[in-house]
């Protein structure tokens, strides 16, 4: 069931919004960030030391991103003690889907955006979840 949800969100999203996309290749949100870009999602980088990345210009945070560019999931490379005030963002952009990389976990923020209408995955690699239902080949 649970499965089925992701996987009809992977197929419906279009535009990801990443918080604390590095712009180190050997960093673990570039590599992740890398693959879904090779997916066909379009990257919208969250770092205020960044200035483009995946053909995208980089926003310090959510709040920054022009409204016109709608965005389907939140994915998190953050401390899980830095989420609260990322999702309390995320919650105005309304996405699809809060997504917390593998590691992250705030229960409480994730039931504020649960409250607000908004799916939320905890300690789940994003990559690795679409390799696993979706694949690039299909």
């Amino acid at each position: 069931m649970i499965s089925e949800k992701i996987a009809e969100l992977l197929k419906k999203a279009r535009t990801i919004a990443v918080v604390g996309l590095s712009d180190k290749p050997d960093r673990p949100s570039y590599h992740v960030t890398s693959y879904l870009f090779s997916a066909g999602y379009r990257i919208i980088p969250v770092n205020p030391r960044v200035k483009t990345l995946f053909n995208e210009k980089a926003y310090p945070d959510l709040l920054s991103i022009p409204k016109e560019i709608s965005i389907d999931i939140v994915d998190i490379f953050r401390r899980s003690q830095d989420v609260p005030p990322i999702v309390d963002q995320a919650i105005q952009l309304k996405p699809l889907c809060i997504w917390m990389q593998l590691g992250i976990i705030h229960e409480q923020a994730a039931k504020k955006a649960e409250e607000s209408g908004i799916m939320v995955v905890m300690n789940r690699c994003l990559s690795v979840t679409h390799q696993q239902l979706i694949g690039l080949n299909k």
